[in-house]
């Protein structure tokens, strides 16, 4: 019996994620740098700050990460919480494209409030950033845009927080696709066999998740029917994530790793 064309775009979406989803993924990816860490929030800040870097040139990128947990003594979560300010000085010259020092001292700010107070107000029982992102969603939500708008929210509500920051934690709520924090909800949730993603954070499940949309899997999604916008917002990777939720109802977004690796390997022209 012939073979449907969506039966067909799952079989070539598995076959490349069983090529790509493997420990050789890591060393490549951005996703490396909170692989260096076995404390869940070294693992938590260090993903954090990689997925907020995660744009342009993955080498540049993984460079820039290595080079703010040398700043931090290779032990994030120890320099958050009980780090003092004349230590702060030393990342005053740090920057990464449009990321510059005034964005990493908020974020620093912000972190250090968070695990040392903030969780607990969240209803946290234990320091975790992953109480920031649930504390507004619900258990029915079908997808994450309750939780990073509420973690937009959260991010920016100590006095003097620096609008031109903003940029650089989007929101649902601007229609932003949010790549880089839907990538960075996929590595603290989604856990599998292969080791690539984390599966530390248990609140949000992975078929909330929505799927990271960069300009590669844009382009292989496009390519493949799996959207028809040409625009990369909120709504595309809605679009996107529902398409794919055909393929794996529980699990939809552990084809971006296929769809992001057919895309920097030109697989599908």
């Amino acid at each position: 019996m012939k073979k449907s064309l969506r039966e067909e775009i799952k079989i070539f979406l598995d076959e490349a994620l069983l090529i790509s989803n493997q420990p050789e993924f890591i060393k490549h990816d951005p996703i490396s740098i909170p692989h260096r860490f076995s404390l869940k929030q070294d693992i938590e800040i260090a993903g954090f700050f990689a997925a907020v870097f995660a744009w342009g040139n993955r080498i540049t990128i993984i460079n820039k990460c290595n080079e703010l947990m040398e700043l931090m003594e290779s032990s994030p979560y120890q320099f958050i919480v009980g780090h003092e300010e004349k230590e702060l000085k030393k990342f005053l010259n740090f920057k990464h494209r449009t990321f510059n020092a005034t964005d990493l001292l908020h974020f620093i700010r912000l972190l250090k409030y968070h695990y040392t107070v903030g969780y607990k107000q969240l209803g946290g029982k234990s320091p975790s950033l992953e109480s920031a992102f649930t504390y507004n969603m619900k258990n029915h939500d079908t997808d994450t845009g309750q939780a990073l708008t509420g973690f937009h929210d959260y991010f920016f509500s100590l006095d003097d927080s620096p609008s031109r920051s903003k940029k650089h934690i989007p929101t649902p709520n601007n229609n932003s696709s949010c790549k880089r924090l839907n990538m960075y909800l996929r590595w603290m949730v989604r856990k599998d066999a292969h080791g690539v993603d984390f599966g530390i954070w248990k609140a949000i499940r992975s078929d909330q998740l929505v799927c990271p949309l960069d300009v590669h899997v844009q382009r292989i999604a496009k390519r493949l029917k799996l959207i028809k916008s040409e625009k990369a917002d909120w709504k595309t990777a809605l679009d996107l994530t529902i398409n794919l939720k055909k393929f794996d109802a529980d699990d939809p977004v552990k084809y971006d790793i296929a769809l992001f690796s057919l895309g920097v390997e030109k697989k599908i022209l």
